[in-house]
């Protein structure tokens, strides 16, 4: 197992981790509770340190929103918050900083699929960059993201107040510049709203 530090991240790799198996993931993602782990779809192991108390806030006022839209549409399916893992098409298993999955994908798991990382790629998902993470490294996973399935997905970078908006078939996002705007969960999301500037 070789281990490669990429910017604030330790990435492992080698024959044992290509062989490893989803429920052995798992059970490896359960014994090392204090870190956020994520796999790529060349089953890469991502370590990442928990993120900054600043970064934490914004997360919470980021799925407070996204809970409160909720509330008023639960018949349309689950939302989900930073420590829920999800197994995509291509083997790789992320955990966005919010998503949404429809009740229609969510309800076709079985429980067990459930309680794991479950084998759906969520419709909408959120990227909320923290002071460590690389712009760049996000972005490019943000494709992954709509390779894999999703519909509508945001990458918000707090310290330039940057939205970039990905759909699948384009293939640049569209930028929103300035945390005093709102943006729109479009059809994805019918009626969903997120205040930019309670994430400053």
């Amino acid at each position: 197992m070789l281990p490669l530090f990429s910017e604030h991240s330790l990435v492992l790799r080698g024959p044992y981790l290509e062989k490893m198996t989803d429920a052995e993931f798992f059970d490896f993602c359960q014994q090392h509770p204090e870190l956020r782990i994520e796999r790529t779809a060349n089953h890469e192991i991502v370590l990442m340190s928990p993120t900054g108390s600043r970064s934490g806030k914004r997360n919470a006022r980021l799925n407070g929103q996204l809970y409160m839209w909720w509330m008023q549409h639960r018949a349309l399916g689950e939302v989900f918050d930073s420590n829920s893992g999800f197994t995509l098409p291509d083997g790789s298993i992320f955990s966005p900083d919010a998503s949404w999955v429809s009740a229609a994908k969510w309800n076709a798991l079985t429980t067990e699929q459930q309680d794991k990382f479950a084998p759906v790629c969520p419709e909408f998902v959120v990227e909320l960059k923290s002071a460590t993470d690389s712009t760049k490294t996000l972005q490019a996973k943000m494709f992954d993201w709509l390779r894999n399935g999703a519909q509508l997905a945001w990458l918000l970078v707090p310290e330039t107040e940057a939205a970039y908006l990905y759909r699948p078939g384009q293939p640049e996002p569209e930028l929103v510049q300035g945390f005093d705007h709102e943006l729109s969960g479009e059809a994805v999301l019918p009626g969903f709203r997120l205040r930019l500037a309670e994430l400053r």
